[in-house]
């Protein structure tokens, strides 16, 4: 099920890309997903498989979420930010 991921500030540096998309069932499998696409992100944003905590995940800018198990459904928008994005 493709979800888009979208990299904002620093992650989007260290990621190259603005958005890519990704097939995946839950928050950890697009992290498992995208760790060798994009692996100067991974380096940058990951830590045994979760965000480092300087960063964050929001899912369809309605909640943030950390749980690797957290469910993503078809067309989901996750949006990866430095925790101190907002000010």
């Amino acid at each position: 099920m493709p979800v888009t991921v979208e990299f904002f500030g620093i992650a989007r540096q260290r990621a190259g890309v603005a958005s890519i998309e990704v097939d995946a069932g839950s928050i950890g499998e697009a992290f498992d997903r995208l760790a060798p696409q994009l692996p100067r992100w991974a380096d940058a944003c990951l830590a045994r498989g979760q965000l480092k905590p300087i960063f964050r995940a929001n899912l369809n800018a309605r909640a943030f979420v950390a749980d690797r198990n957290h469910p993503l459904r078809d067309g989901d928008h996750l949006l990866i930010l430095a925790a101190d994005a907002g000010g």
